[in-house]
């Protein structure tokens, strides 16, 4: 039986309900062809779909958790509810406050679909802090070689950009808890290593820089997990140990100092 959706859209939010209703709307596809997995981690207004309006698809489900969890349990409570369902091809990842291009989800559904061997789909990014402007192009690897070889230095698939294969992460059943900040890392590894991966080479997410973000309040256990993440999962010892060295000198640069750098070199 083909299932009725291509797509369903795993976002979770948290006292963020301007950035999730900019995300939803910037989703540029036939709204009877996704559908939205919405996790509320217990933000202080509960979201309904009547707040959400004509920003949504008819298939939306929105997940209350009772109190903030995190991310990582946010995530995964969206993965139990999509699991067994079978009623979809993929799962696409946005956070509250990215943007979508018009054609990222037709780019991204025709690729998968030609390409049936493909687990997991990224693309390249544009951060942009939406209150000054000010910006900087995250470019990866495309070739499957690099990407292999790549995931030993950085993550090079984006969060909010993905798209993976429904059925093709078996084995990866959760996000990792004990990688706290870096539990997109960890899934998207762990399906690198068991099965094919690509990158489409274009800019088809704008990611938001936002000063009082995840990432800059909790950069050094993100980067002490990224460590974590490719010692566990790289499977070259040298091309590890060499990344694992870079997270640590990393450690000792201000952020502020690494965004000003990407913005002149990226």
């Amino acid at each position: 039986m083909t299932p009725a959706f291509d797509f369903y859209i795993l976002i979770p939010c948290y006292n963020n309900f301007a950035g999730l209703r900019r995300s939803l709307q910037s989703v540029v596809y036939p709204m009877d062809k996704y559908g939205v997995v919405i996790v509320d981690d217990g933000s202080d207004e509960p979201i309904s779909a009547s707040a959400l309006g004509n920003c949504i698809p008819p298939m939306t489900r929105i997940i209350r958790q009772p109190e903030n969890t995190g991310i990582t349990a946010a995530l995964n409570a969206g993965l139990r509810w999509l699991d067994g369902r079978g009623d979809h091809r993929f799962v696409a990842r946005l956070d509250c406050g990215d943007i979508c291009t018009p054609e990222r989800f037709t780019r991204q559904v025709s690729y998968l679909t030609l390409n049936p061997e493909i687990a997991l789909l990224g693309t390249w990014v544009r951060f942009e802090n939406f209150a000054t402007g000010s910006s900087y192009l995250y470019k990866t690897p495309v070739e499957q070689r690099e990407i292999q070889r790549g995931m030993h230095f950085r993550n090079l698939f984006i969060h909010p950009s993905v798209m993976w294969r429904a059925s093709g992460r078996s084995g990866v059943n959760r996000y990792p808890y004990d990688l706290p900040h870096a539990e997109d890392y960890g899934f998207f590894y762990k399906i690198v290593l068991q099965g094919r991966a690509a990158i489409l080479p274009e800019v088809l997410t704008i990611c938001e820089i936002n000063p009082e973000g995840l990432s800059f309040r909790n950069r050094r256990q993100q980067l002490v997990s990224r460590i974590k993440t490719v010692l566990r999962y790289g499977n070259n010892k040298l091309l590890g140990s060499v990344g694992a060295l870079k997270l640590l000198l990393l450690l000792l640069i201000p952020y502020r100092v690494i965004l000003t750098l990407k913005s002149i070199i990226w």
